[in-house]
């Protein structure tokens, strides 16, 4: 029998790819050479904000900033976990301004916002999941930074070590169906990550290369509902046969930069 799955409503915070373009290349998936669409990559963002609504999530946005192409990825730009604020501190100088402008947002909107010491990339590599956080390192943030999440949040930070270029954050091998499993590829991790990940996580679903090269481990659960690339068909099938329910949105232009769905998503935990 399946197990029944019960959605929560979450609050998110996007960012329009108004000056979306990959204008230089920090991770493989970047081509300067290739262009993008960005009417296309509007549309489909508006797709996936009219997604969040239409499940019962409440959308708020972020201004997007002039020459910065990857804003629209939100995720990177802070943690939010009890309504404590972590912020970013970006590895890539061509990401670095984005910080300011997330701690801006979080400031206006009544947070506190904890500036980080060390390089520190959001929920690209911070995924809150249950009552662990499960922190990356290997190409972006580093394991000092998972000390700070630790102490800032007081939420036990477990660190995973990322080994393939292609999944450079955490968020692009791994997300949390909800507060008790997770879906993730096991081949972007260091060998004794993926022990930890198998010991923690017995039943989590496990994703083929194919599917995580498609960005289906870029995705967003509410605990029933996974908005989901459409690409990754064999992901979006186990999805269903452990009872959750796949919204597929395809955000193939935005996959130019390296990001997907959950790239797109900040979700703002006030509780």
């Amino acid at each position: 029998m399946t197990t029944a799955r019960a959605a929560r409503p979450r609050r998110y915070l996007l960012c329009e790819p108004r000056h979306f373009d990959v204008r230089y290349a920090i991770n493989p998936w970047m081509r300067v050479d290739e262009g993008v669409d960005r009417a296309l990559a509007l549309a489909q963002w508006r797709r996936l904000a009219d997604t969040y609504r239409e499940l019962g999530h409440t959308v708020e946005t972020v201004e997007p900033v002039p020459d910065l192409p990857d804003m629209v990825f939100a995720a990177n730009g802070a943690l939010v976990v009890g309504g404590r604020v972590l912020g970013a501190c970006f590895h890539a100088t061509e990401r670095q301004p984005e910080a300011a402008a997330f701690q801006a947002w979080f400031k206006a909107a009544g947070f506190d916002v904890h500036v980080p010491e060390s390089v520190c990339e959001g929920e690209g590599d911070l995924v809150p999941a249950g009552r662990f956080l499960l922190a990356g390192t290997g190409f972006r943030t580093t394991l000092a930074a998972h000390q700070e999440a630790q102490e800032l949040l007081g939420v036990p930070a477990v660190s995973l070590r990322l080994t393939d270029p292609y999944f450079y954050h955490l968020d692009t091998a791994l997300f949390a169906l909800d507060d008790e499993n997770i879906a993730y590829y096991p081949g972007a991790f260091s060998p004794g990550s993926r022990e930890v990940l198998r010991e923690l996580f017995p039943d989590a679903v496990v994703a083929t290369r194919d599917d995580a090269l498609a960005f289906g481990l870029n995705s967003v659960s509410d605990g029933r509902n996974v908005v989901v690339a459409p690409q990754a068909t064999a992901l979006i099938e186990q999805l269903s046969a452990h009872g959750y329910v796949p919204v597929p949105v395809d955000l193939s232009e935005l996959h130019k930069a390296g990001g997907g769905a959950k790239c797109c998503t900040q979700e703002v935990r006030s509780a």
